[in-house]
């Protein structure tokens, strides 16, 4: 029982230290410095299959729809 309440406690405080990061506003993790291209490697991500304006064009087509979803709602907390 008190190997259980030790990794309890443990995986307690890890939980809590993730927490706080997410809290004080972090940034996400990202890539480092480039990734391959800052090594002048030109090779296929396989995420954007080689469109290097994927992740533009993705987050243009999101802001798109959400507008469309917005148009489409009514939000019954607002008065007037």
């Amino acid at each position: 029982m008190y190997v259980f309440l030790v990794v309890f406690g443990v995986m307690l405080l890890i939980v809590l230290a993730m927490s706080i990061g997410v809290i004080l506003g972090r940034k996400p993790i990202s890539g480092s410095c480039g990734g391959m291209s800052a090594l002048g490697m030109e090779v296929a991500c396989d995420i954007c299959g080689g469109d290097k304006n994927k992740c533009e064009k993705e987050t243009e087509a999101a802001k798109q729809s959400q507008a469309q979803a917005e148009d489409l709602a009514y939000d019954a907390t607002r008065k007037g």
